[in-house]
C-alpha cells in the first residue's frame, strides 16, 4: 500500500453489482428486466431517447418533476421492437439499437452502422452504502463536452465533476464545484455523439476516465440510477432533444440583448443618473442599468434606501425616458428582524416560509443583512408569495430581476468576521406544504416533503422560477429579464445565467470561452461572464480585448466589484473607448442575426455561442479548440486573450472562408496567422453567410427599424431571419415573422432569394439593402412579398 505523509489509509466499501437478469417483460413504452432483488426498467420515450432507471432494492422513488417536463407516458409513441435471444434483450427504434446482456445485465448502445456507444463496462451497474453508480467504457477518440457550469478547457476528459452548488467565489480553472449544478453532458467522437443526462438532484459525480482510464462512471447519493441516453449523431440533434426534455428558454425581451452595465454597487441616484447620462452623451449604446445590493434599505430585500434612492419610482422613470431599463437585485437572505416593521420577514414568520431544521428550529445564517432566514422555495405557496413581492418593484417600473447568492451562499457568522461556508443542514425538510400547481401530473409529488439533501441542487433554480412567475404575473403586458447565478438542469426555462464572481486576469478572459460553451451544450443559451472581470482591476488592455469578446457573449454585461477601479468603457482613456464604442456598435448592428439565435434557442435548443465542433463534429481539430468560437453558424470569432500579442494561429475548418474586415478568401481547412492590433478582433465568416443587420442606435427601441441590410457572401445557403415586436409575448400567438433567404450560385451569378414573409407580424415601413459583400448591393422597399435578385 502506498503512504502518504499526514493521511490515513483508508478502504472503500466495496460495490454490489447487479444479478443476472431472470425475467424480461414490455408494455407501451417500457421494457422492465427482473434481476433478483433489484430491477432494471428501459423506457422508449423517442426514437434517439431512452431512459434507463436501475433500483437496486427494486423499488423506484416517486417521480420527482423539478428538471424533466415530460413523464415517460407523456411522449408520444415511439415504434420499437423487442427481439429475445438466449444470451440478450435487444431494443430497436428507427435510430438506435439497445442491447442488454442476459448475464450481468450490461446494457450497449448501437446505432444503424452498429457503432456502439455508450456501452458499458464490466462493472455495469452497483451500488453501496449511500452510493449508486454505473461505468460505461470510452471510445476511442472520444471527448466530452457539457457538465454545465465548468471552468478550464473545453474537452473534460481525464477529469472528475461533481454536482453540488457552492458559492465558488475565486475560482480558477482547477475548481470543481460550481454555483450551477447541470448533470448533463455529451461525447463525441466521429459520426459518433451521444447525451447523458443524469436525472438525480442529490450530490452526484461524474469520473471521465480520472480513476480507470478508458471508464467513465456516474454516481449518485440518491437511491437509485436514473438516467437519460440521447442518441446524436450530432451535438445538434443531441441539444434539441435533451431541451424537448428539461424545457428551452423563453424569447427574451430585445432589449436585453443589449449591452447592460452593472458594478457593486452604483450606490446613489446621483451616481446612477451620472452613469446614464455618460452613456448617452458619449454615445455608447447601453440598455440596461443593474443595481446592486447598496439600492436597499440596510440589505433587506423588496426595500430601496430612503436616503441613497429616495424616489426610486423617479428615477426609474427618468432612466426610461433616456432608453434604460432597470433591473434589481434581489437575494434569498431575509434579515432576521423581530419587531423591526419589516413586511417580508413579518410575513414569513407569520406564515411559517421559511426554512426550518429537523427538529422544528427556524434556520438562520449570515449573509449581507447579517443574521438572515431563507424561504423554501420548494413549496409552492413560498414561491407564489415570493412572487409576488416583485410587485413593489415592477409597480414603479423594474424590468428585470437578478438573482444572487441562492446556491444558497451562508456564512456562519457576520461577513465582516471570519467565517465559514455553510449551507442548509441536510436534513432539514423542504417543500411539502402549500396549494401546488396541479397540472397534468397532478400535484402530489410536488407537495411531498424532500430534505436539502435531495433538492440543494434546487435551491437556486426554484428561487429563479418564482421570480419568472412573479415577473410574468406583474408584467403581463410586457417580456422580462432575470438574471441567476445558481441553477439545475432546466434552469434555461426560468433565466439567464451568468458564470459568477469572476476575475480581472488574462487567464479569466481566455477560460470565459469555454465556459460559455460548455453550459451553452448542457441547454443553456442566454448566458455571459463580467466583462473587463468582476474582481481586482482591468488594464486598458485587458478591458479592450475582452468588450471585443464581450460582443459575442450572448448576455453582454460589463461589471466590477465595489474596492476595484471603476470599468466603464470611457475610463481606460480614447483609444480603449473608442474600441469599446465600436465593439458595443457592432453588437447593436448584429442584433436581427443574434435575435434570430435566440429563436432558434427558444424553438430547438440550439445555443447561440457555440464551439466550432457544434458544426464540425466530424472534424477532429475542432474537439480542442477552445479559444474560437461561432456566433451562429456563420460568424467565427479568434479573440486575443494575451497582453501584448498582435497576432495569433487561426483554424479554418473546410469550406471557404472571408476575413469579415479585410475580405481576403481562404480556403479550409487551413491554418493561418491573423494579424490582431489592439483595434481588431479576428472575424470570420463561412462562405454562403447570410447576416441581417441593422443601424447602430442607442438603444434597442431608440426607433423603428426603417432598414434592413442583409449582407451576404457568395456560396450556398439557406437562412430564417425571426422578427417580431420585441417586447411582448404575443409573438406566441403567431404574432411574429418569419423570413426564408437563400442564396445560391446559378451559372456566374449568384442569385438571393427571399420568400414572401410569413406570419402575423408586419415590421414598420422599412428599406431592405441587399449587399453581396465584394460585389454589390441592391435596396428595395420591404413589402413583405417575394424579391429575387441576381449579382
Amino acid at each position: 500500500m502506498p503512504q502518504y505523509f499526514g493521511k490515513l489509509p483508508t478502504t472503500n466499501q466495496a460495490w454490489t453489482t447487479v444479478s443476472n437478469v431472470k425475467a424480461v417483460s414490455w408494455e407501451n413504452n417500457i421494457v422492465n428486466f427482473d434481476c433478483g432483488d433489484s430491477r432494471l426498467v428501459i423506457s422508449v420515450l423517442t426514437p434517439n431517447l431512452i431512459r434507463v432507471r436501475f433500483a437496486p432494492t427494486g423499488e423506484f422513488m416517486p417521480r420527482r418533476s423539478w428538471a424533466v417536463t415530460l413523464d415517460d407516458t407523456e411522449w408520444a409513441i415511439t415504434p420499437f421492437a423487442v427481439r429475445e435471444t438466449e444470451a440478450t434483450v435487444e431494443i430497436e427504434t428507427a435510430q438506435i439499437r439497445v442491447c442488454v446482456q442476459r448475464e450481468k445485465c450490461r446494457i450497449a448502445c448501437f446505432d444503424k452502422a452498429n457503432r456502439p456507444f455508450a456501452q458499458d463496462a464490466d462493472m455495469g451497474m452497483g451500488w453501496r452504502m449511500g452510493a449508486v453508480a454505473g461505468w460505461k467504457e470510452i471510445a476511442a477518440d472520444e471527448h466530452f463536452y457539457g457538465f454545465g457550469e465548468r471552468t478550464g478547457f473545453l474537452d473534460k476528459l481525464s477529469e472528475v465533476k461533481t454536482n453540488w452548488t457552492t458559492d465558488a467565489l475565486d475560482y480558477d480553472s482547477l475548481t470543481d464545484e460550481m454555483y450551477q449544478a447541470i448533470p448533463f453532458f455529451m461525447a463525441l467522437r466521429p459520426q459518433v455523439s451521444y447525451g447523458i443526462f443524469f436525472n438525480t438532484t442529490f450530490w452526484s459525480q461524474f469520473d471521465i476516465g480520472a480513476e480507470q482510464p478508458g471508464i467513465w462512471k456516474m454516481e449518485t447519493r440518491g437511491g437509485e440510477l436514473d438516467y437519460y441516453i440521447i442518441y446524436g449523431p450530432e451535438p445538434a440533434q443531441i441539444l434539441e432533444t435533451y431541451t424537448q426534455l428539461t424545457g428551452r428558454m423563453p424569447l427574451p425581451p430585445k432589449w436585453a440583448l443589449g449591452y447592460h452595465q452593472c458594478r457593486w454597487s452604483y450606490e446613489s441616484e446621483t451616481v446612477v443618473r451620472e452613469l446614464a447620462k455618460e452613456f448617452r452623451q458619449r454615445r455608447i449604446p447601453c440598455d440596461v442599468i443593474h443595481l446592486d445590493i447598496d439600492y436597499m434599505r440596510g440589505y433587506r430585500v423588496f426595500t430601496w434606501s430612503p436616503q441613497r434612492f429616495a424616489n426610486a419610482a423617479k428615477l426609474i422613470s427618468d432612466l426610461a425616458e433616456d432608453g434604460f431599463k432597470t433591473v434589481t437585485i434581489i437575494d434569498p437572505g431575509v434579515k432576521y428582524e423581530p419587531e423591526g416593521n419589516y413586511h417580508v420577514f413579518d410575513q414569513g414568520i407569520e406564515n411559517d416560509y421559511f426554512v426550518r431544521k429537523a427538529d422544528g428550529t427556524l434556520f438562520h445564517g449570515y449573509v449581507w443583512p447579517e443574521k438572515a432566514v431563507f424561504p423554501d422555495f420548494l413549496r409552492p405557496d413560498v414561491s407564489n408569495w415570493w412572487a409576488d413581492l416583485h410587485k413593489s418593484l415592477t409597480d414603479i417600473g423594474v424590468a428585470g430581476i437578478w438573482n444572487d447568492m441562492n446556491e444558497p451562499a451562508i456564512n456562519d457568522r457576520p461577513f465582516g468576521d471570519d467565517g465559514e461556508k455553510i449551507w442548509f443542514p441536510l436534513d432539514a425538510p423542504q417543500g411539502g406544504r402549500g396549494a401546488g400547481e396541479q397540472g397534468s401530473r397532478g400535484a402530489e409529488e410536488n407537495l411531498s416533503t424532500s430534505t436539502h439533501t435531495e433538492v440543494h441542487n434546487l435551491y437556486g433554480l426554484m428561487m429563479a422560477k418564482a421570480s419568472y412567475q412573479g415577473l410574468r404575473r406583474h408584467r403581463s403586458s410586457q417580456r422580462s429579464f432575470v438574471l441567476t447565478r445558481s441553477g439545475y438542469a432546466g434552469v434555461q426555462r426560468w433565466s439567464s445565467v451568468w458564470m459568477g464572481d469572476n476575475q480581472s486576469l488574462w487567464e479569466h478572459l481566455e477560460m470565459s470561452l469555454p465556459m460559455l460553451c460548455n453550459i451553452g451544450l448542457s441547454g443553456v443559451g442566454f448566458v455571459g461572464c463580467d466583462i473587463g472581470g468582476f474582481a481586482g482591476n482591468a488594464t486598458s488592455e485587458l478591458f479592450a480585448r475582452w468588450m471585443q469578446v464581450g460582443m459575442l457573449y450572448p448576455l453582454m454585461r460589463g461589471h466590477s466589484a465595489m474596492s476595484t477601479a471603476r470599468h466603464e468603457p470611457w475610463v481606460f482613456g480614447d483609444r480603449v473607448e473608442n474600441i469599446c464604442r465600436e465593439y458595443i456598435n457592432l453588437r447593436y448592428q448584429l442584433l436581427p442575426y443574434i435575435y434570430s439565435l435566440f429563436w432558434e434557442a427558444a424553438t430547438k435548443g440550439a445555443p447561440i455561442l457555440r464551439p466550432l465542433l457544434y458544426h464540425f463534429p466530424n472534424d477532429p481539430k475542432t474537439y480542442s479548440l477552445y479559444d474560437q468560437v461561432l456566433l451562429g453558424a456563420s460568424l467565427m470569432a479568434a479573440p486575443i486573450y494575451r497582453p501584448g500579442v498582435d497576432h495569433r494561429a487561426v483554424y479554418l475548418p473546410a469550406g471557404t472562408w472571408y476575413d469579415w474586415w479585410t475580405g481576403d478568401r481562404y480556403e479550409g481547412p487551413i491554418h493561418i496567422l491573423a494579424y490582431a492590433p489592439l483595434e481588431r478582433m479576428p472575424l470570420y465568416v463561412r462562405s454562403g453567410a447570410i447576416v441581417p443587420m441593422q443601424p447602430v442606435s442607442q438603444y434597442v427601441d431608440e426607433s423603428p427599424l426603417d432598414q434592413i441590410r442583409l449582407r451576404i457572401w457568395a456560396g450556398n445557403n439557406e437562412y430564417q431571419l425571426f422578427e417580431d415586436d420585441g417586447q411582448t409575448s404575443k409573438y406566441q400567438d403567431n404574432n411574429h415573422s418569419i423570413t426564408n433567404i437563400r442564396v445560391f450560385t446559378q451559372a456566374s451569378h449568384t442569385v438571393v432569394e427571399i420568400a414572401a414573409r410569413v406570419g402575423k407580424w408586419t415590421p414598420p415601413t422599412r428599406e431592405t439593402i441587399v449587399e453581396l459583400v465584394g460585389v454589390g448591393e441592391q435596396r428595395f422597399q420591404d413589402d413583405g412579398k417575394q424579391h429575387s435578385l441576381q449579382f
